[in-house]
């Protein structure tokens, strides 16, 4: 354990030095810039969005350091692990670098990675904790194939959707790989709890430069990239350990898998845009406008930045209550999915309250702005 811990720190700085060096070849070349302007873009200056090429680079090689350390099999394990997570980190860097690639072909490249893993890394969905269910996925391979692909895909994609404000995507998937590790670590699975670590090591030091200040972004190469290896790496858990339940692990993503899901049905429902359009109506989106008042409902420039990332904190809590009782209910399948339970009524409850202007007053970071100050014209 003492040389997984050091490892991850070096993983860290490994990547907080390689987010420098990109950081630095972007603005000489000007690649991978951001937009400033559209539906869910809430900042304004120049920011590259090529965040997953530090956090690839780092964690590539930290994983394949673990793996040779720790056992000989494993660097065979880590190996498919990386060749699995290139497809959809390649088709996420040429998005980030044309804005070409389409949000369709990277769900379906993102179905590529999680079929390479079905086979290289027996990452299956063949447990629910279902019975009809379970014997259903154990009786038909295929099946089993397809719902994995849906749901390695909806966890990269869902990563994704979340990536909106500084740090918030990029500490969602901290909590979560560290909570992977937790049960991994409980369970006695050495290689998923070193692979997470690492993994969550690398995302931290992605995180020194994207939060609060915004320097640099994800992106899609990093959101599709840290979703899919979560997915994959929690499928692996259950496979491997029986003990655990499955039901925990999605309790682990729930906010992400949830926001998505929640967006369907609300865009629906309203007939409003389809779910691979733009959207402004997001939780925290709406937090933002609605909760983080302090800085007048026009900011820019400084104070533009920091409400955008006085938004992420308020998410990070969630994806925390709902990352703790998946770390203590890991092996007990009917507490894990009454969590799930209670998270999905908790994320309602706040939807509303916030788009019905319901917050208590303690949730609230009031405006700076003097109440006799005319308000700025829409």
């Amino acid at each position: 354990m003492t040389m997984l811990l050091l490892i991850s720190l070096a993983t860290l700085g490994l990547s907080f030095g390689a987010c420098a060096l990109t950081l630095y070849a972007a603005r000489e070349l000007r690649l991978g810039a951001d937009e400033s302007d559209g539906l869910q873009k809430i900042h304004d200056h120049w920011v590259p969005r090529l965040g997953g090429v530090p956090i690839a680079v780092a964690a590539f090689v930290g994983v394949m350091c673990w793996a040779w350390y720790t056992h000989p099999a494993y660097t065979m394990l880590a190996t498919s692990l990386i060749v699995c997570a290139l497809p959809i980190f390649s088709a996420g860097l040429l998005e980030d670098l044309t804005r070409r690639v389409s949000p369709a072909l990277r769900l379906w490249v993102a179905f590529v990675s999680a079929a390479m893993a079905f086979w290289l890394l027996d990452a299956r969905m063949l447990r629910t904790d279902v019975a009809v269910l379970d014997a259903v996925l154990n009786a038909h391979v295929l099946i089993s194939l397809a719902v994995t692909m849906v749901a390695v895909g909806g966890v990269a994609h869902a990563t994704n959707i979340i990536d909106g404000c500084n740090g918030l995507a990029g500490g969602v998937c901290v909590i979560a790989l560290s909570a992977i590790a937790g049960i991994a670590a409980q369970a006695g699975d050495p290689f998923v709890t070193g692979a997470a670590l690492i993994l969550a090591g690398a995302t931290l030091g992605f995180l020194f430069w994207n939060f609060p200040n915004g320097r640099i972004f994800l992106g899609d190469a990093g959101a599709y990239m840290l979703g899919c290896l979560m997915a994959i790496l929690s499928l692996m858990l259950v496979v491997r350990n029986p003990e655990v339940s499955p039901w925990a692990l999605l309790l682990v993503m729930v906010y992400p898998v949830w926001e998505t899901l929640f967006s369907i049905f609300r865009r629906g429902r309203h007939q409003l845009s389809s779910i691979s359009q733009p959207d402004a109506l997001h939780l925290h989106q709406l937090i933002m406008r609605r909760m983080v008042r302090r800085y007048g409902p026009r900011p820019a420039g400084t104070e533009k930045v920091w409400r955008n990332a006085r938004t992420s904190p308020y998410l990070w809590l969630l994806a925390g209550l709902s990352a703790i009782p998946a770390v203590v209910f890991w092996n007990n399948a009917l507490w894990a999915a009454a969590s799930c339970g209670l998270f999905v009524v908790t994320y309602g409850l706040a939807y509303r309250a916030v788009v019905t202007f319901r917050v208590p007053g303690i949730f609230v970071q009031q405006s700076r702005v003097s109440e006799s100050e005319p308000a700025p014209r829409t």
